[in-house]
């Protein structure tokens, strides 16, 4: 199993983080890695989407069930791709009016070895670039009023 653990301190409100990272169907628009996403349902507290990557050779499709605390932290769960498992955890830590900790934490591991091998190199890259894609896209958004 791989484990992935980034973080960064981003000059944004936690919700507004929280929105950025939930928006999933704005990912094709905001990200290269993203060939395509779809909403499958979504309520307040509970999210199904599906993602299409695209990233070095990686390419993959997944959907999964996200656990959502709004302003505070999206869980993630496979639902069906690629992987034996898959896990995530976005957190989002209020520090101030302005700012906040984005952490990501993913624990992944993919079915096949030979093919599992190859598919978690390209994914670990990809998961490495995700906090700091992130904190990018939101240097785009207005400023905190």
């Amino acid at each position: 199993m791989s484990r992935i653990e980034r973080s960064a301190l981003i000059a944004q409100p936690a919700g507004r983080m929280f929105t950025l990272v939930n928006e999933v169907e704005d990912y094709p628009r905001l990200f290269t890695w993203c060939q395509a996403a779809r909403i499958e349902s979504r309520s307040d507290t509970q999210m199904r989407a599906r993602l299409d990557l695209s990233y070095l050779g990686f390419r993959a499709g997944f959907s999964t069930e996200n656990e959502l605390v709004p302003g505070e932290s999206i869980t993630l769960n496979l639902l069906e791709g690629p992987f034996k498992s898959l896990r995530g955890r976005w957190q989002f830590l209020a520090l101030g009016d302005v700012g906040c900790k984005v952490t990501l934490n993913l624990d992944f591991e993919f079915a096949g070895s030979l093919m599992g091998s190859a598919l978690a190199l390209g994914f670990q890259g990809l998961a490495d670039r995700l906090v700091d894609d992130f904190s990018r896209a939101a240097r785009n958004l207005p400023k905190a009023a």
